[in-house]
């Protein structure tokens, strides 16, 4: 990537430093035409640059009248956009020009002929515009969606050209309309279990990113019946695997030693002991703390697996089946202590202090995998967005 960039600043710094001349050599005569204009506004003597300037101005209009004329003898109305921009661009460096005529040599004084552009671009733009307006009007008579979308692009083309023409605002309504296509998502729940329609309705509160795009829209539920859908997803619940509540115990027995006062330390004779300070030596005292803990493990799972199913409408087929599922767990670690606490670390004192917790109910268990079965929905859509378009 660095090296790119050198290349492009190179590449630049060329462009920049090449002459007139030499940007005339290479056929770029609109940039040889701006380089002389930049330097006859500093020095407008210059009879190099005058030269230059004069001829690429020659050439650079000979080519596109020459392409003019030849786009006007094809008389094809693809051509008008062209048309209109090469007599833009003739405009254009016209104006340019202008900024320094006229301009002084020797024996003559050079100075352009001033040509108004105005008409022809007139009418070669309104000439565009309707070859783009009667182009959409082509593809909507299709009554494709993908022609519907091609002929918002051209209306668009249209609009740029000649803004409120004719009918064009209705008509980029109906193409947008007709060009949209619209996907439902719907769960269906095959397994043994009876699902609460408020589990369902969370997993269709699907992350839209990534999904919806100009073209294309994502219903979540069918409540207007005037909408056609050219796109089903169905999401499909095959199996809901919730295991039995389990506990487990394991015993463990914690020892920890600990300082429980002090004696002084006594000399032979029975009499306390004194250090180089003369204070009296004191020994500690230990004594072993022993407390058994009953570390109780709850533990629940639940799986759910499944799939989910494009089908499209025009014609009625699978377009995709791609599975998803979702697993979470209710786990709990609590303890009982029998002995002296004080032998426990500060871990094992939370667990006792926890104590054992109700497990989840099974309808609590489905709903911890929402979040989870969502996520994993979404995923599986951008995955194959593709397949709706």
């Amino acid at each position: 990537m660095k090296k790119i960039s050198w290349l492009l600043l190179v590449l630049l710094f060329v462009y920049g430093c090449a002459s007139s001349r030499k940007l005339m050599q290479r056929g770029q005569y609109d940039a040889a035409i701006e380089k002389s204009v930049k330097k006859l506004r500093k020095r407008p003597t210059k009879e190099k640059e005058i030269l230059n300037l004069e001829r690429a101005y020659q050439i650079a209009n000979e080519q596109d009248y020459e392409r003019i004329r030849f786009l006007k003898r094809e008389a094809n109305p693809r051509n008008m956009e062209e048309i209109m921009r090469l007599y833009t661009r003739m405009k254009r460096r016209q104006t340019n020009v202008r900024t320094v005529t006229p301009l002084y040599l020797p024996d003559r004084v050079v100075q352009f002929t001033y040509i108004d552009y105005d008409e022809e671009i007139i009418t070669a733009r309104s000439g565009a515009a309707e070859y783009y307006y009667h182009q959409a009007e082509d593809l909507m008579r299709r009554n494709d969606k993908m022609a519907y979308r091609e002929a918002w692009m051209s209306l668009v083309r249209v609009k740029d050209l000649a803004g409120d023409f004719r009918n064009v605002n209705d008509l980029m309504e109906e193409a947008r309309f007709k060009g949209i296509s619209r996907a439902l998502v719907t769960v269906r729940n095959h397994s043994h279990l009876n699902l609460p329609p408020e589990y369902e309705q969370q997993l269709l509160t699907v992350d839209p990113r990534g999904l919806d795009n100009s073209w294309v829209e994502f219903y979540y539920s069918d409540l207007d019946q005037s909408i056609y859908f050219d796109y089903y997803v169905v999401v499909n619940l095959r199996g809901i695997m919730i295991s039995p509540n389990q506990t487990s115990q394991k015993d463990r027995i914690v020892r920890k030693r600990v300082e429980d006062g002090f004696e002084y330390a006594l000399d032979a004779n029975g009499n306390v002991m004194k250090d180089t300070l003369g204070n009296d030596i004191k020994i500690p005292k230990f004594k072993n703390l022993v407390c058994t803990v009953i570390e109780t493990h709850q533990l629940k799972t639940v799986a759910i697996e499944g799939d989910i199913e494009i089908f499209s409408e025009r014609p009625s087929r699978l377009l995709k089946r791609e599975p998803v599922g979702a697993a979470t767990k209710f786990e709990h670690v609590s303890a009982r202590a029998v002995g002296d606490l004080d032998a426990l670390d500060e871990e094992t004192r939370k667990k006792v202090e926890l104590g054992p917790l109700p497990f989840p109910s099974d309808p609590e268990m489905i709903f911890r995998t929402s979040d989870v079965f969502r996520a994993a929905i979404a995923d599986a859509l951008r995955k194959n967005r593709s397949f709706i378009r």
